[in-house]
């Protein structure tokens, strides 16, 4: 029987029919991978529009001016869940090209433990300055 017959066939299938119905492949999350990566890309858009606009109402103000509207409680929310979202966004994103095209088992390891390090870098580095602003105390 060829392989994409028995893929297909159920009864040849090593996968549980509950398996099957649940989606979940080898890995058992890969679905939930897909579906947050999705989700965080559609999250993006609507939040980058909003930065977009942000950064536009910032333009030709003084520098003070532009902090009073990033401490604002409303836009340092929409910056908190922007960097939120696209940090995870990218975590991801470099997770499926790591599992895709790194074979070595070590270096397998250490590139996810980059990877992870990165995002929350980034994230908290983003966060603590945004928090900071919107605390009243404007970074040096």
């Amino acid at each position: 029987m060829a392989k994409e017959a028995t893929r297909q066939n159920p009864s040849v299938s090593i996968r549980t029919p509950r398996a099957r119905v649940r989606g979940l492949g080898v890995s058992h999350h890969g679905v939930g991978h897909w579906w947050l990566q999705r989700l965080t890309a559609v999250a993006n858009v609507v939040l980058m529009l909003a930065f977009v606009v942000i950064i536009a109402r910032m333009a030709g103000r003084p520098y003070p001016e532009a902090i009073r509207l990033v401490g604002s409680p409303f836009v340092s929310l929409i910056l908190i869940l922007a960097v939120l979202s696209v940090t995870i966004h990218m975590r991801l994103g470099m997770q499926v090209v790591i599992d895709d095209y790194v074979h070595a088992p070590a270096t397998k390891i250490a590139a996810v433990f980059a990877n992870n390090f990165y995002a929350v870098v980034v994230a908290v580095a983003c966060l603590y300055a945004i928090l900071r602003v919107s605390f009243g105390q404007p970074p040096v």
